[in-house]
């Protein structure tokens, strides 16, 4: 017989549980504001945060036996369903999969046309009155050596819902109807209508975050902060730390030497896309490319799997390419840009991008944000300095054009720049913050450039994957004739090694509050906060400055492919 006791104990406990919850979710966003800084306030002098040795994080991938990573749906029934965002906000993407992934030496593809790719959505969950349908495909992960496994995917679908509301909910379900396989009902809200008094409430912004035990703790933290949108700037799963029998490494270079093409272990996707649909088939996720997407298969293919489980707005955002496209939340303007394409001022990327910034219209969209992978501004030994062609060719660009915050990943630790320009202070260069620190088997990033005997050599600092040499020594300033500061730079503000991610949240047209949460602290905590604040009369949107068609600042770019690193 079950007592009294018995059923009403955990059901009170559960209620003061939420309610702790709730409160947690109060306090995290009621902060004093007379006692957070704004970048009105600097610039900072360089505060770095000791390391805590007693926490390196348990950077250790979930198994495949794990219950949130094993395939659940059964048949043609939709799994990994995701919500992204189109250029505006009357429509969005809905994604899902359908059927299992094959590996071995002998597959074959699934044929996509026997699946259709269905949405009904509408404002009530029991009369989803609209109905859209999209399109699917099916790729492959192909290698021409002997004793590697092949991959070929499910079926994916992408649907683009067209003629929503603004800032509206809507309940959708997806799959085809046909053949009995429609998913159960979920739902997901619009963005506000873009003028410069409407905001999504909060965007997580997190990097590098991959499938571990810390990437479990990120999620979770970034929930409890109930975010609005969630943009991943790069290395989403890390299958290429896997050779294609499934057998994983935390660095691949150093494990597998012998292998004659970098492998990748393709289930990696489908596990992170199931461990990951609670979250995105309700709050939509933005993607870029990452050094770990590339993947390299027969035929000189690469990117092939972020390039086809996604929905970009590429097309509506007027981009040739999934690598670099735009979209508008409420008063924000993001533009997502590809660090592993071409972006030399003569090439697609960049006169797409002019094109788009020009477009912008302030009185719209004030707040102009740009996303990548490898930071331009970064302390770090990983990585340093590698995306510097990246940097020579486009920073003119963004700098007259007044964007106000740059988001990046790759460094496995977290870093906040003061407003910055050409490495010098300027009070109208970007924040540049860098969140690589979502959770990734590859563990964090610690050491520093400018301690002594950590400066690398700048032959091994050109990136990879793309190429290219601009890194040379300082020719000014306090680090003038060296290629590292012999201390922290003036240029930043903030620097921790730790696991976490951060929330943005746009006031209004002048002021963004931003803060970064590390996993190891209770879910109301913030270890680094501040308000980032324009100043459009200051810093005007004045695309004819000096700056505009400068040249490489002096330098020609050589193709210099350096050592091969992980991270």
């Amino acid at each position: 017989m079950v007592s009294a006791s018995s059923i009403l104990f955990p059901a009170i406990a559960q209620l003061l549980f939420s309610v702790l919850i709730l409160t947690t979710n109060v306090i995290a966003y009621h902060h004093d504001e007379s006692t957070i800084p704004s970048t009105l306030d600097g610039p900072f002098k360089p505060v770095t945060v000791p390391l805590d040795k007693s926490f390196r994080g348990n950077a250790v991938d979930l198994p495949d036996t794990d219950p949130r990573v094993q395939r659940r749906a059964a048949g043609f029934q939709p799994e990994q369903i995701s919500v992204s965002l189109s250029s505006t906000y009357d429509s969005v993407w809905i994604s899902w999969i359908t059927g299992e992934f094959q590996i071995g030496d002998h597959i074959k593809p699934l044929d996509p046309k026997t699946v259709a790719s269905i949405v009904r959505y509408g404002k009530l969950k029991y009369s989803l009155t609209h109905r859209a349908t999209g399109y699917s495909l099916v790729y492959n992960q192909l290698y021409i050596f002997q004793g590697l496994q092949n991959y070929t995917s499910g079926i994916i679908h992408h649907v683009r819902l067209k003629g929503l509301k603004p800032n509206t909910l809507y309940y959708y379900e997806c799959g085809d109807p046909s053949i009995a396989a429609m998913s159960e009902t979920y739902h997901f809200r619009t963005m506000p209508v873009s003028n410069p008094k409407s905001y999504p409430s909060r965007i997580a912004i997190v990097g590098d975050l991959g499938l571990t035990y810390n990437t479990t703790s990120t999620v979770s933290h970034m929930i409890t902060n109930n975010p609005d949108l969630v943009l991943l700037v790069g290395d989403v799963c890390y299958a290429n730390l896997y050779l294609t029998n499934g057998t994983g490494a935390d660095c691949y270079s150093c494990s597998f030497s012998n292998s004659p093409i970098h492998e990748t272990y393709q289930p990696r996707w489908d596990y992170w896309g199931r461990y990951m649909q609670p979250l995105l088939s309700k709050v939509p996720i933005m993607v870029v490319e990452g050094n770990h997407e590339l993947e390299e298969q027969a035929q000189n293919q690469t990117f092939v799997a972020y390039s086809s489980r996604f929905a970009f707005p590429s097309k509506e955002s007027e981009s040739p390419s999934t690598f670099y496209y735009s979209f508008n939340a409420g008063g924000i303007h993001f533009i997502m840009l590809g660090a592993y394409t071409c972006y030399d001022k003569s090439g697609d990327q960049y006169k797409w991008l002019k094109r788009d910034l020009a477009k912008v219209d302030r009185a719209v969209t004030p707040w102009v944000v740009a996303t990548w992978h490898a930071p331009w501004y970064s302390t770090y030994t990983a990585h340093y300095r590698e995306a510097e062609c990246m940097r020579v060719a486009m920073e003119d660009l963004l700098y007259n054009y007044a964007v106000d915050v740059v988001f990046n990943g790759h460094v496995h630790a977290y870093e906040r720049s003061n407003r910055v320009y050409n490495y010098t202070l300027d009070p109208c260069g970007p924040v540049h913050i860098t969140v690589g620190d979502g959770g990734n088997r590859e563990k964090m990033s610690i050491t520093h450039a400018d301690e002594p005997g950590n400066c690398p050599e700048p032959s091994t600092t050109p990136d990879k994957i793309v190429g290219g040499f601009c890194a040379f020594n300082f020719t000014s300033g306090p680090a003038a004739g060296k290629f590292c500061w012999d201390r922290q730079p003036d240029y930043s503000a903030f620097r921790e090694s730790s696991f976490g991610h951060g929330i943005l949240e746009v006031k209004n047209e002048t002021h963004a509050l931003w803060t970064w949460h590390r996993n190891q602290d209770l879910y109301d905590g913030h270890a680094d906060i501040i308000y980032i604040v324009r100043q459009p009369d200051r810093c005007p949107d004045e695309p004819l400055k000096k700056h505009m068609d400068a040249g490489c600042i002096g330098h020609q770019a050589t193709t210099n492919h350096g050592e091969d690193r992980e991270d």
